[in-house]
């Protein structure tokens, strides 16, 4: 008998449920940045069908546009943002904090805690 552990599945199940915004990482384009705490009541919830909500636009910081939900995939959000910059965003899972990593020159990542 061979028994699976699909890496996968046990990503999805952590990642299921609601995360709020608790520090930001803007580098100045050095490798010198490092995560700050920020104010925020910025949330995301993913769901388990694939799809995600924020209380936000998940567009910030690089549009104005108001898009509010998403799907993702495989570590990448899609959030049908008109900016290629966040067309999509990619994530990780790191020490149990959700890390999005946004496509820029100098580094922007944000970093969630799990609220429920």
């Amino acid at each position: 008998m061979f028994s699976c552990n699909n890496d996968e599945d046990n990503l999805e199940t952590e990642l299921i449920g609601k995360w709020k915004l608790i520090e930001v990482l803007a580098d100045p384009g050095d490798g010198s940045g490092t995560f700050e705490p920020v104010r925020s009541n910025k949330t995301i919830e993913f769901k388990s069908d694939g799809t995600l909500t924020t209380n936000n636009s998940l567009c910030d910081p690089y549009s104005d546009e108001m898009i509010s939900s998403g799907t993702y995939e495989n570590n990448t959000i899609t959030t049908g943002c008109q900016n290629p910059n966040i067309a999509t965003i990619s994530f990780e899972l790191k020490n149990q904090y959700l890390i999005l990593n946004f496509i820029s020159n100098e580094g922007y990542s944000q970093k969630f805690e799990k609220i429920n």
